[in-house]
């Protein structure tokens, strides 16, 4: 992605004839998701950002993948797989045409959220790529009436990152380049298994102290 991100918006600039001047703001999706993903896309739109003196909107990544489904009476429910049973979600709707946040995007267990849908006993729509990894455990345990979005509104579009950060552009929802970071809403799977290390490594410490002391 770093050796054909920029490659690519650069074409995609001439197609269109586009001067940057003449932009307002960039919009990125601000995470969750990939690690290596998200510093890339947060990277490329920084420095973008800096070079062109324009400001960063941050699209958290759950919020435009909800928006897919614009003006569906449904509660709306995106499911990324995080791995390890969890999904990075957030429950959403519609009033008014507009986006509504029930819950903020969160790292939960899968079963965690199957369990807050029961108790809100609304009719929900499910989107993302956790889809077909927790399809099963949604038909097992979900008790209100359920869906899942069709495959050409599923996953992240680029659209919905800029058609939600052109209204939260309007909102002032906006950062300077150099203050923008992504939201990973989770430590990596590196920094995990060091703090796994160093907790083995202090019990193994204590274990070898509370041996020599009489």
């Amino acid at each position: 992605h770093s050796q054909t991100l920029l490659p690519m918006l650069d074409e995609i600039g001439k197609m269109i004839d586009l001067d940057l001047s003449t932009i307002d703001a960039i919009a990125v999706a601000a995470g969750p998701g990939s690690f290596t993903g998200l510093r890339i896309g947060s990277a490329t739109a920084k420095g973008l950002g800096l070079a062109l003196d324009k400001p960063l909107i941050a699209v958290p990544t759950v919020d435009a993948l909800a928006y897919n489904l614009y003006g569906t009476d449904k509660l709306v429910c995106p499911i990324m797989d995080a791995r390890r049973k969890q999904v990075y979600t957030g429950i959403y709707r519609f009033e008014d045409h507009k986006l509504v946040t029930v819950e903020a995007q969160m790292a939960v267990p899968m079963m965690e959220m199957i369990d807050k849908l029961n108790e809100r006993g609304e009719e929900v729509i499910f989107l993302g790529d956790g889809v077909p990894v927790f399809a099963k455990m949604i038909q097992e345990n979900l008790k209100v009436p359920y869906s899942f979005a069709p495959a050409h509104v599923n996953k992240q579009r680029a659209a919905a990152v800029a058609a939600l950060g052109a209204l939260y552009a309007k909102e002032g929802k906006v950062v300077t380049a150099m203050e923008h970071v992504p939201e990973y809403l989770r430590v990596s799977q590196a920094e995990r298994e060091r703090a796994q290390k160093l907790k083995e490594q202090e019990a193994a410490g204590e274990a070898a102290k509370n041996e020599v002391q009489p």
